[in-house]
């Protein structure tokens, strides 16, 4: 699969928690590849520490995954500290599933 981001960020959003993982690349320099999951609560001071963490990472793609409506608070802290686009994986519902798994593995 081609590397088109340097850094990009997925989430998976729970009621309590959300999870989540950003990767590194290098675009083209080397194969380096590095992942970093962390987990933060649903409370207005840990979106906030997750929005500040993806800020200091320069990361300015996310996408999310969420059942219910549990992303709403989370995209409510991200989006007025990005410029760029913040997904919900919903949206690929229609994706076929060979594609929509290697984007699930990406972060184990």
């Amino acid at each position: 699969m081609q590397t088109i981001l340097d850094v990009c960020c997925g989430l998976d959003v729970h009621k309590e928690s959300v999870v989540a993982c950003i990767v590194k690349t290098s675009l083209g320099v080397s194969d380096d590849v590095i992942k970093e999951i962390r987990v933060f609560k649903t409370f207005l001071d840990d979106l906030t520490a997750l929005r500040e963490w993806l800020e200091s990472e320069n990361c300015r793609h996310v996408a999310m995954e969420s059942s219910g409506v549990y992303w709403h608070p989370v995209y409510d802290v991200l989006e007025p500290a990005f410029d760029s686009n913040i997904e919900l994986m919903s949206l690929f519902v229609n994706m076929p599933t060979n594609q929509y798994a290697k984007l699930s593995r990406a972060c184990p």
